[in-house]
C-alpha cells in the first residue's frame, strides 16, 4: 500500500505561482509513475501531469504544456507540481496519484481574476 499526502494549494491571483508537493510513503519501492490530476465540480477527475519514477520522463496535458513542471525528489520520495502563470481555469482540486492507482486526499487551488 502507498499513502500519498498533498500540500502547497491555495489561493492565487492569475499570472501568479504555486508549488504543489506529494509525498509517498509505504511500499513506495514498486512506484512506476506518480502524477497529478484536478477536478472541478460536476466534472470528471482530469490529468495533469505525469512522470515516470524511473527515467524522468514526463507528460503533460495540452492544457497545462509550457507552465505546469512535474518534477521529483528520489531522496524524499516527493513528487511536485511547478504551477505558473496559473488561470482561473486552472482552479480546481489536485490529486496526486500513483501507479494510477493510489490517490491522496487533494488540495485545493484556486486563481482568482
Amino acid at each position: 500500500q502507498v499513502q500519498l499526502v498533498e500540500s502547497g494549494g491555495g489561493l492565487v491571483q492569475a499570472g501568479g505561482s504555486l508549488r504543489l508537493s506529494c509525498a509517498a510513503s509505504g511500499r513506495t519501492y514498486r512506484r512506476n509513475t506518480m502524477g497529478w490530476y484536478r477536478q472541478t465540480p460536476g466534472k470528471e477527475r482530469a490529468f495533469v501531469a505525469t512522470i515516470i519514477w524511473s527515467s524522468g520522463t514526463t507528460y503533460y496535458a495540452d492544457s497545462v504544456k509550457g507552465r505546469f513542471t512535474i518534477s521529483r525528489d528520489n531522496a524524499k520520495n516527493t513528487v511536485y507540481l511547478q504551477m505558473n502563470s496559473l488561470r482561473p481555469e486552472d482552479t480546481a482540486i489536485y490529486y496526486c496519484n500513483a501507479d494510477g492507482v493510489h490517490w491522496g486526499q487533494g488540495t485545493q487551488v484556486t486563481v482568482s481574476s
